[in-house]
């Protein structure tokens, strides 16, 4: 079996650290403990993962070092972000696989995704990034980078760019060698870094693609059995933060679009992910999962979390 495994920030570190590789490595030895044991019952990993807060801090660093050095691009900054996260994981993962006396080692993929650089997106930014600022200091900023910023519901201020969608992978012809070598790829983690291609050149773009609408391409590029997107909750639930709210334990594609269109999974939190499962199993008429990480291995055994099938 063939699955691709979007890792939420939970598996990377929890939501009230600083950040630091000592807290991100103690954070992956319970997650890469799951893993492992997926590779150890036959199951074929490519995994995919969040860069929300690293990013976030990669952009502090640039910011608080910018009168001495010259600030990266945030292309730039997202291809360091998934060197950063892809070496911790990796490092972690082939620890617990020999652990295991298993004979499979972890690769780590710097993957550049394609987006249409006419996307409506582009016009439109939305996508939080970076530290939050006073009005004051987010004007100052903007008047002297042209970045973008908007108040947040905390009333304070955050640089936005475009989360344009993804539309293909550069290293898509490469993927299936490297798969067929039968270790486990980490490939596209942060959605991957966002690029345009104008003939035979490519450009990095100001943008955030989304992880887990990138995890759908990347599973259904590579004729994935299973996509498992894993998250802090069991479950999906409708009436979420409320009395009558209800776990799903499966959900029909047809099912649950109508739930998106009613406004059920908000678009900051559950809406993409779900999203991303029904784009998945759209295409390839495959199976897509939701859950927590600590249930992994039963979700991909059909035993835990939601279930997203054809229909």
């Amino acid at each position: 079996m063939r699955v691709v495994i979007a890792l939420g920030g939970n598996a990377l570190s929890p939501a009230s650290s600083i950040g630091s590789a000592e807290e991100i490595r103690a954070a992956l030895v319970s997650t890469c403990d799951v893993l492992a044991e997926l590779v150890a019952r036959d199951v074929a990993l490519v995994l995919t993962h969040g860069n929300g807060p690293q990013i976030g801090r990669i952009l502090l660093q640039q910011e608080a070092a910018a009168p001495q050095l010259p600030p990266m691009p945030m292309d730039v900054c997202g291809a360091e972000s998934q060197g950063q996260l892809g070496y911790l994981l990796a490092q972690s993962l082939d620890s617990a696989l020999r652990a295991r006396g298993l004979p499979q080692r972890t690769l780590c993929l710097i993957t550049q995704v394609v987006v249409d650089g006419r996307d409506q997106a582009f016009r439109r930014p939305t996508k939080p990034v970076g530290p939050h600022y006073d009005e004051v200091t987010a004007h100052q900023i903007a008047a002297e980078s042209g970045h973008v910023f908007q108040a947040m519901p905390d009333r304070r201020w955050r640089r936005v760019v475009a989360s344009p969608r993804p539309l293909g992978l550069v290293e898509a012809p490469v993927l299936p060698g490297l798969l067929e070598s039968g270790h486990v790829l980490v490939a596209a983690g942060g959605g991957g870094v966002p690029v345009v291609e104008d003939g035979d050149t490519i450009r990095g773009v100001e943008a955030v693609v989304d992880k887990d609408r990138t995890a759908a391409l990347l599973a259904t590029l590579i004729e994935a059995d299973l996509l498992l997107i894993l998250t802090e909750v069991a479950r999906v639930q409708v009436g979420y933060g409320t009395p009558s709210a209800r776990e799903l334990a499966s959900l029909t594609v047809t099912e649950a679009r109508a739930l998106l269109a009613a406004g059920e999974f908000p678009e900051g939190t559950m809406g993409p992910k779900v999203e991303a499962a029904c784009d998945f199993v759209a295409a390839t008429g495959q199976r897509a999962v939701i859950g927590a990480l600590s249930e992994a291995a039963a979700a991909v055994f059909e035993s835990a979390g939601t279930q997203v099938r054809p229909g």
